[in-house]
């Protein structure tokens, strides 16, 4: 097995001082694994009425590599979220609440990307390493990032 980098040490240090701290950490990394899927969906809705005017569950299926089914399930579930509308054989809407949420997953990934990037990271795996990222980012680790990216370009 390998030897431990240092801050996986701090990790393993601080989780025995802090056992509800651990606890806390693991509570947190829940609560995003389940929003990941509504920040997800409502993201790509986003993007599709923006590029084709509207978001169909077939193409949402085919972006996603999921099944109609898949995207049915999760639909009826964003709705009773008030996260999308949706009347029968239509398009798939956002209301103002899941316009808000595609709006800050945007904001997340392109921080995300962004920060990535300026490390040196490759396009293709800044943008796929975003897409698990932005899930679990803090908004203060969020403005440290935003904070970093400005001195990198004052610095320029």
């Amino acid at each position: 097995m390998a030897k431990p980098q240092p801050y996986e040490r701090e990790a393993f240090e601080v989780a025995e001082r802090d056992p509800e701290a651990q606890a806390e950490g693991f509570a947190i990394v829940r609560q995003a694994h389940e929003s990941e899927v509504a920040e997800d969906y409502v993201e790509l809705i986003a993007e599709l009425i923006e590029t084709r005017g509207e978001a169909r569950p077939v193409d949402i299926a085919e972006r996603l590599g999921v099944k109609p089914p898949t995207v049915t399930k999760n639909i009826s579930r964003l709705k009773a979220a008030g996260l999308v509308r949706r009347e029968p054989y239509r398009a798939v809407f956002l209301t103002d609440a899941g316009q808000e949420l595609a709006s800050a997953c945007r904001r997340r990934h392109r921080i995300v990307v962004a920060f990535l990037l300026s490390l040196g990271i490759d396009d293709e795996t800044a943008e796929r390493d975003a897409e698990g990222i932005e899930h679990h980012v803090s908004e203060t680790t969020l403005k440290a990032f935003e904070r970093e990216l400005k001195r990198a370009q004052r610095r320029k």
